[in-house]
């Protein structure tokens, strides 16, 4: 799968479970390590929980996609999720306020989410 496609999948899943504040980077100028960070905030460890949780169950399920490493844990403040090609950081706002990944990489281009698309209805069709 094409990382941007992947990494705008993450967007989606983490947005599914109402995660805060979700950004997307292109880092593929900036770094060997990886194409893409999806940073997402969630208010609470059951938050975390289940947006982690949707990310990694809909990728297993859907696309047979499992991260190569995952770090943190839902009960801490911080999971990262390890795609190769993206990396997904799950934070709660504190944690992601103090660390402020957007700063550190503020050279990355922001990733715009697809359109939604319209949805049909009968006076479209």
């Amino acid at each position: 799968m094409d990382s941007k496609k992947l990494a705008l999948l993450c967007r989606d899943f983490a947005d599914n479970k109402k995660a805060e504040n979700i950004v997307t980077l292109d880092v593929r100028k900036l770094s060997s390590v990886t194409d893409y960070f999806v940073i997402a905030s969630g208010t609470s460890q059951p938050h975390l929980r289940a947006i982690v949780e949707e990310l990694t169950g809909k990728l297993r399920d859907e696309y047979d996609l499992r991260p190569s490493r995952s770090e943190g844990s839902t009960s801490g403040t911080w999971v990262v999720l390890d795609y190769f090609d993206v990396i997904v950081h799950v934070m709660h706002a504190e944690t992601r306020k103090r660390y402020d990944l957007e700063g550190l990489w503020g050279d990355a281009k922001p990733v715009k989410p697809a359109k939604p698309r319209k949805k049909k209805t009968a006076a479209n069709n």
